[in-house]
């Protein structure tokens, strides 16, 4: 069934202005990569054919602030990285989302000395929090789906002076279900 067959026979299609650009959004996140140690290697892998991040429209990293509106913050940041990162975050435009992705950007991590930041959102906002070290590329699939819905549904939190507000959604790590399968030897 092509889109030909959807429109009815007079050849109009109504809809809401507020709900194709939402879909035009969400069909085209485009990710500005922070990425360090281990966290970047899986953000790598998540942009691979294996996983294929273009799915989502999402396969095309900027590396301008300018033409980002997802950061993805991998990885653990020292306080002399901290400075650039702010400055990047504000160069990105409007409306702009923030995923941070691991245990060291979330927290710091295992590194709880002086020289690394104890968690980004101590200094910029974050909206979707992936859990792990390292993530797996399909719960950072999982964080850029989060931040599609929120798009899609148009449900961006502003405060009163008209800012946008941090969700700061925790994703669930997944669960394994254990089977015991024992063989009767009879």
């Amino acid at each position: 069934m092509g889109l030909e067959e959807a429109i009815p026979v007079d050849g109009y299609l109504t809809t809401q202005v507020s709900r194709v650009i939402n879909w035009a959004r969400r069909s085209s996140v485009w990710p500005m990569p922070f990425a360090t140690a281990c966290c970047g290697i899986e953000l790598m892998a998540t942009a691979s054919s294996r996983y294929d991040l273009a799915r989502f429209g999402a396969e095309v990293f900027r590396f301008s602030p300018r033409q980002a509106d997802l950061m993805i913050v991998a990885g653990r940041i020292s306080t002399k990285m901290m400075p650039v990162l702010q400055r990047i975050y504000l160069q990105m435009t409007e409306p702009k989302w923030v995923i941070s992705m691991g245990a060291c950007a979330s927290t710091g991590g295992v590194f709880d000395t002086y020289a690394v930041v104890q968690g980004v959102d101590q200094f910029m906002p974050v909206d979707i929090y992936v859990p792990g070290c390292p993530p797996r590329p399909e719960m950072l699939i999982e964080g850029v789906m989060a931040i599609q819905r929120i798009i899609d549904e148009d449900n961006i939190p502003l405060s009163n002076d008209g800012q946008r507000q941090p969700l700061g959604i925790n994703l669930a790590t997944p669960t394994t279900n254990v089977v015991d399968i024992t063989i009767d030897a009879s």
